[in-house]
């Protein structure tokens, strides 16, 4: 049996902290492991990925890909858990579905740039309408197995001028 003034850590479980900089008998004195002297051996030296003037290599890298200027940020709605709102009685089937539906029923929290469809099975509600700016082909062809009806709302592209009226 072991007495509360026998325990001990396992061998090995506590490391004692290096004190960096306290005399040449520590191992990491005078210099504390920083090298000679130049701009590294100063404190507030921030030049990784600097290459002494030569271009860097995440520069010489080639750059892929697209990053839009303005992404949209769409609420992706699985049509299973529009199934399960609608069998709770919290979703009104007879209604167009739209973004306001969703928030009022819980489905979502907030609206955001649009809702999408997305998924292709456990949907099976009948003559549902939605109104929505996107769904996966998957939800598409759900909905209208279904009898639902689905109602894709043209997207408004910010940069482009509205047609003028003559």
């Amino acid at each position: 049996m072991t007495r509360l003034n026998e325990l001990r850590d396992n061998p090995g479980a506590n490391k004692t902290r290096v004190r960096i900089g306290r005399g040449i008998g520590s191992g990491v004195g005078k210099t504390g492991g920083r090298g000679g002297k130049g701009q590294t051996a100063r404190s507030g030296v921030a030049i990784n990925g600097f290459e002494g003037g030569q271009m860097p290599l995440h520069m010489r890298m080639p750059k892929r890909g697209f990053n839009a200027l303005n992404p949209k940020d769409f609420n992706e709605v699985r049509i299973d858990r529009i199934q399960a709102y609608i069998d709770s009685g919290k979703l009104d089937a007879k209604g167009v579905i739209d973004a306001e539906a969703l928030i009022n029923a819980g489905v979502v929290r907030r609206a955001r740039d649009g809702v999408r469809l997305i998924g292709s099975t456990g949907f099976t509600a009948k003559k549902v309408t939605f109104k929505v700016d996107y769904a996966t082909k998957g939800a598409t062809e759900a909905i209208e197995a279904a009898g639902g009806k689905l109602d894709i709302i043209p997207a408004k592209a910010p940069w482009k001028k509205p047609a003028r009226a003559e």
